[in-house]
């Protein structure tokens, strides 16, 4: 018998015997008693000519080992930069919040409000999202809901961090002395002493030429000021002027917009570790 991968079927067939004479007469009986009784016994069955099996072979079951999926690289980059915003928010909130203190012990309690509010941000988007995917709405929901309220603190203390540090270094570099400043300042001292020799003796025409020329110098020295606080936060004027040259001027954003922009950002992409962390972890 070859083999193949269909079934096989193996035929057993044993050759039809003659019945003996007491077969013959035992058949017989049977018939005669079966119709004497109405037909209610059935004759025997005829002797089996052939017996035909067939065998067909067990399916080989294959076993199959349960592949864990690897986290991707995208949502690997995400949990990190989640983690890093995370610590970046919370030393910006704990710091702050550690500056309204007016003592040392208000000032610690502070920080450490900020810093669990800030660390209850960063975890509950994660869990809330697990909770809504188990069918726990209403765990789900309290979870945003205590969320929102965190990340609306952590917001303010982030708008505080940047705006005190931003004004800081503005004022800082703003009050610097440029060579200008200090060009303007030599010529409205020399305008100065040059009106008190003149006025000296009474107010005539020439007492009034020098209050005239430092007048002049006096403007030229705000102006001079007025510049180099102007170029404290170039950062702003930079940006106002390219939303002006690509909208050919018809946009014209001031400074000042340019600096809540700013503010905001710095104060919202510190809070948003939670957010990104929960869309790392459901795309892993």
């Amino acid at each position: 018998m070859a083999d193949h991968d269909t079934a096989s079927i193996l035929t057993l067939v044993q050759p039809k015997r003659a019945m003996t004479q007491a077969e013959r007469a035992r058949a017989y009986r049977l018939r005669k008693r079966a119709k004497t009784n109405g037909g209610t016994e059935a004759p025997p069955p005829p002797p089996m000519s052939g017996l035909a099996v067939t065998v067909t072979p067990r399916p080989s079951r294959s076993i199959t080992t349960p592949v864990t999926p690897s986290r991707s690289a995208a949502s690997i980059m995400l949990s990190i930069s989640a983690f890093g915003l995370g610590a970046v928010g919370i030393t910006m909130n704990g710091w702050f919040a550690r500056s309204l203190g007016s003592t040392d012990i208000a000032g610690y309690l502070f920080l450490a409000v900020g810093v669990a509010a800030d660390c209850v941000a960063l975890a509950v988007p994660s869990v809330a999202a697990l909770a809504w995917q188990k069918r726990q709405r209403a765990t789900a929901l309290a979870g945003w809901s205590i969320w929102a309220v965190t990340f609306a603190f952590a917001v303010m203390a982030g708008v505080g961090f940047a705006s005190v540090n931003i004004a800081d270094v503005t004022a800082s570099r703003a009050s610097r002395v440029t060579p200008a400043v200090v060009t303007a300042q030599s010529a409205l001292a020399d305008a100065m002493a040059a009106r008190d020799r003149e006025c000296h003796g009474g107010v005539g025409k020439f007492c009034r030429e020098r209050e005239a020329a430092v007048n002049e110098r006096r403007q030229a020295l705000d102006a001079a000021a007025s510049v180099a606080s102007r170029t404290a936060d170039p950062q702003t004027e930079a940006a106002s002027r390219i939303i002006v040259w690509l909208s050919a001027g018809t946009i014209k954003p001031s400074e000042g917009d340019f600096a809540i922009l700013r503010l905001m950002l710095l104060a919202l992409l510190p809070q948003v570790g939670g957010v990104l962390l929960m869309i790392g972890r459901t795309g892993a």
